[in-house]
């Protein structure tokens, strides 16, 4: 087991024990997100952590273990993930944690090094902005997985896809690839959002009347739009699609959508991402990227939130803003035959 080095506390100067703040009703704050291999030789336990249960075929990790080993077998989401706590410390108020679904840091270790170290009530702020099963509904599965008896409450932070700091980090990202576009003498691009597909039943039950990770979605690409001053035309479209051929999922494909769009110039808009991590990096700045290029259709792809200001501040914000009220058990159901990865 891996030491918690990469958790990171408020110290108390005066002490060699952890000082733990309050602010409101929480006196941590826990990133919580979905862990990435580190080094080549992390590539396969790390797959077959996200695939546990389902019967995945070998054949079918070992294909998706080599779009991380063009990498050299590093995902850039937990130093993004670090990155994000770095700038969160100072405005948080509160001793950050980091801690993840599927690779070190685990959230289970993290919890309890909070336990540990006084924790009463926690906010978890989870990576990921939308409603459904494996953007939402898991990561409550997650927190009563890793919560730990006379460990801290764990509270997860509502859906903030259309959070004025989501939307204002977007919309800046995605003005500098429109303005890279125009430097170049395309100044005519159409913004195309893109997020990961999902299986149609699955985006039928999300949320407790159905179909709330699309709509959010298009609110939120509304939204940026808004702030830059462009409405329609702009698409929404899907990346990261994966399982077996006759589950239906939602379409089109980013990389369909290129080979089909009539539009002179694109940028991409990851608007269903908040950091550039593997499915980012290679389903659009590789696939994606190399489709333009044979096509001849100038592409710019927008960054992701990142550690942009006005998104770590927007964190901030919603500890501050009243506990949310719990999910229906209704709300965005696990699916009855996981898809393949």
């Amino acid at each position: 087991m891996r030491s918690l080095d990469r958790t990171y506390l408020q110290k108390d100067p005066r002490a060699s024990r952890h000082r733990v703040c309050h602010v409101g009703t929480y006196d941590a704050l826990l990133v919580l997100s979905f862990g990435g291999p580190e080094g080549p030789d992390d590539v396969l336990p790390f797959l077959e952590n996200v695939v546990r249960g389902r019967g995945v075929p070998r054949e079918r990790l070992l294909e998706v273990a080599e779009h991380y080993q063009s990498f050299g077998g590093i995902s850039p989401i937990n130093q993004q993930n670090r990155d994000l706590v770095e700038a969160l410390r100072p405005v948080a108020g509160v001793p950050v944690y980091w801690g993840n679904r599927n690779w070190h840091p685990f959230g289970e270790d993290v919890v309890r090094q909070m336990k540990a170290d006084g924790v009463r009530k926690a906010a978890v702020f989870a990576t990921s902005a939308f409603a459904g099963y494996s953007s939402c509904r898991q990561y409550h599965e997650d927190i009563a997985r890793i919560s730990v008896d006379g460990g801290p409450e764990l509270v997860k932070m509502r859906h903030y896809g259309e959070h004025p700091g989501f939307v204002a980090a977007m919309a800046d990202h995605t003005r500098a690839a429109l303005e890279w576009l125009a430097l170049r003498g395309h100044d005519d691009a159409r913004l195309v959002f893109t997020a990961h597909s999902i299986p149609v039943s699955m985006a039928e039950t999300a949320g407790p009347s159905g179909g709330l990770y699309e709509a959010q979605l298009r609110r939120s690409a509304e939204l940026v739009g808004q702030a830059l001053g462009r409405a329609r035309p702009w698409d929404l479209v899907w990346q990261s699609r994966s399982g077996p051929p006759q589950v239906p999922w939602l379409e089109p494909d980013v990389c369909d959508f290129l080979r089909k769009t009539d539009a002179p110039s694109v940028v991409l808009v990851p608007i269903g991402f908040v950091s550039d991590h593997m499915e980012v990096i290679y389903d659009l700045d590789t696939e994606a990227r190399q489709v333009a290029g044979e096509l001849g259709l100038p592409m710019e792809r927008a960054s992701t939130a990142g550690t942009h200001p006005r998104f770590v501040r927007m964190v901030r914000e919603l500890m501050d803003e009243p506990e949310p009220r719990p999910c229906p058990l209704t709300c965005c159901p696990p699916p009855r035959s996981r898809p393949q990865a």
